[in-house]
């Protein structure tokens, strides 16, 4: 079982070190104090609150993932049953008030910064993403009624949700419709008291039903009778599971049933349902359908949701980084105790066996897996950085040029560590061997996990049309263009530097100014499909082209320090510019010759 930092054995979690790197030696975290929202906060409660959460996310999630993994939900047609240590685990989270670590102080929460936030349940995700989801969706629930619910809302349903006593959803999906969320057909029909009885069926909804807590509040997407057609045609309703009076009581069952849950390849701990409404399983009020309250206003449920999509999708890129991160940590641990075979050339061939990680490849291994993960959690944490300065920025300029950034980063911040993750993962596996594909060790486990997250919350290919189609060519650049002045940046200070730095800077300036090129070329081909047919590649080059960033501004918070740690982060950022970064020269060749063989490729031929 995984141990904390704070022990003699380090973790095999997270890295405790390298987060706090990333946040005090690179991000400068401290100097969020400066402004009037974070003045409350410093290094010392920074910290306090990262070794509360390892402590936690060690003792409480980490010592049950293999039996979550293994002992997955179960159905019997009436409820839901999860392994015991869940709840005990999302009390625990509770009580430690973690559910509101980034809420506003005058509605209960801590206002801490998105960016020291996200390094605190980087924690809770590396050791148990399926726990760990109970709680993200209902902190996701509880932040867009704050921001669209109306007062009364808010104090029903949001503050039981920080507390931990209600857990929430997020219901989109339908059978039919999958990710063309302008294809759902749950119906919303106004009631006579200002409801409305909701009717439909959902599916892939995690979370959506268990017997944790006083109840379940879904935050439904559905479409009324007058409803425009499309995307444009979609309201938001809270739907809860049980009925709330007004002083609070959790009073009759609202008429939300499953027709079952799904059995998934791996975060298996959260249960994954098809939940039905207004199905006439219950009937509250003894009226047909169940009792919905709209959010908002009429038929612009979807930009609501999308308030909470645009967090969920940066909550996925983190949590792809994090499910790697402790399945290469595990790997690391494994090559340095394993012992077998020898040195190449050693003089005894029957002489005492060497720990596997002096073997090149299986360092090659290692390093690939640091230069993927410790990039990645880079990349997350920029982001979430990026919102505190768009939350608190003091004009409008400021507040548009950090939206801007983060437009063309979070498909990316996404996308990349749910695909390069899941690369780590199988070279965690590798790095085991014989091992690695049983259920002894956990990195299978992780490797499973990994395989939701380009899926998760827009699959890769949507992630790519966002970037390309909406981010960079519908906004006429301006995005790419914030982009590649950021990288700009970085690149002058790191050839200030001399060295490798100065080295690795003049390569991804090329790369950057190619970048740019094919895509003045992908938006002067005047034909939309053509131009999003290899969406995927731009999406995949562009990462690359971020991740490299990402190394480059490490190295420069690097600077000349001295230590193993340092020497790591020097290795890490040379493999990447190395082995990686070249291969985004064949990805814009591709792009470049705007090649049309997916388009002209027939179904009939397959």
């Amino acid at each position: 079982m995984p141990t904390a930092s704070t022990s003699s054995t380090p973790s095999t979690v997270l890295s405790s070190r390298d987060l706090e790197f990333l946040l005090f030696e690179w991000l400068d975290v401290e100097r969020l104090g400066e402004r009037p929202r974070f003045a409350e906060h410093d290094r010392s409660s920074y910290e306090a609150l990262l070794a509360l959460c390892e402590e936690i996310a060690t003792e409480h999630f980490a010592s049950h993932y293999r039996r979550s993994d293994t002992e997955e939900p179960t159905f019997d047609g009436e409820k839901v049953t999860l392994i015991p240590e869940i709840e005990s685990a999302l009390r625990t989270f509770a009580r430690a008030d973690l559910m509101a670590l980034t809420v506003d102080e005058e509605d209960g929460g801590l206002q801490v910064p998105h960016v020291v936030a996200a390094a605190c349940m980087a924690w809770f995700t590396a050791a148990n993403i399926g726990t760990a989801a109970y709680a993200f969706l209902t902190v996701a629930n509880a932040r867009l009624l704050l921001e669209h619910g109306s007062p009364e809302q808010v104090e029903r349903y949001v503050r039981p949700m920080l507390e931990g006593r209600f857990f929430g959803t997020m219901t989109l999906s339908e059978p039919q419709a999958g990710s063309s969320l302008g294809d759902v057909v749950t119906r919303a029909v106004p009631a006579d008291d200002g409801t409305y009885r909701i009717f439909g069926s959902k599916m892939w909804i995690s979370g959506g039903d268990h017997e944790m807590g006083d109840t379940i509040v879904h935050l439904v997407l559905a479409k009324l009778p007058d409803a425009p057609a499309g995307t444009r045609g979609i309201s938001l309703f809270v739907v809860p599971k049980h009925l709330v009076a007004d002083d609070g009581t959790v009073g009759e069952r609202n008429d939300v049933a499953l027709a079952g849950i799904n059995h998934k390849l791996g975060n298996r701990g959260t249960v994954n349902t098809a939940p039905v409404f207004g199905g006439g399983a219950f009937t509250p009020g003894g009226a047909p359908g169940a009792v919905g309250y709209l959010v908002g206003e009429p038929h612009k449920g979807l930009s609501y949701m999308f308030h909470m999509m645009n967090a969920a999708r940066l909550g996925v890129g983190m949590s792809a980084t994090t499910t790697a991160y402790t399945a290469y940590l595990k790997s690391l641990a494994y090559a340095r105790s394993r012992p077998q075979g020898r040195h190449l050339g050693a003089a005894d061939p029957a002489g005492p066996q060497v720990p596997i990680i002096e073997h090149a490849d299986v360092r090659r291994m290692l390093l690939a897996q640091k230069s993927y993960v410790e990039g990645a959690l880079a990349l997350n944490l920029y982001c979430s950085r990026l919102l505190d300065e768009q939350a608190t920025a003091t004009d409008d300029a400021e507040r548009l040029a950090v939206g801007q950034l983060l437009d063309v980063l979070t498909p990316i911040a996404k996308s990349w560590p749910s695909q390069w993750g899941q690369e780590s993962c199988s070279l965690a596996i590798q790095v085991l061997g014989g091992s690695g594909y049983t259920r002894d060790f956990d990195v299978e486990a992780h490797w499973r996990d990994q395989r939701l997250n380009p899926i998760h919350e827009g699959t890769h290919g949507i992630q790519a049309l966002d970037l390309l189609g909406r981010k960079v060519l519908g906004g006429g650049g301006a995005s790419l263009l914030a982009l590649a002045g950021r990288i700009g940046d970085t690149a002058a200070r790191a050839a200030d530097l001399g060295g490798e730095p100065a080295e690795h800077a003049a390569a991804l300036q090329a790369v950057v100014g190619r970048l740019g090129e094919v895509t003045l070329a992908l938006g002067g081909l005047g034909d939309p499909a053509r131009t999003l047919a290899n969406a995927t590649v731009y999406l995949e080059a562009a990462g690359h082209v971020v991740v490299a960033w990402m190394w480059l501004e490490q190295l420069v918070a690097v600077g000349d320090r001295e230590g193993d740690f340092y020497d790591g982060k020097r290795a890490a950022a040379r493999y990447f510019f190395r082995w990686e970064l070249p291969k985004v020269g064949a990805m814009l060749d591709l792009l470049a010759a705007g090649d049309t063989t997916t388009l002209d490729m027939q179904p009939g031929w397959f």
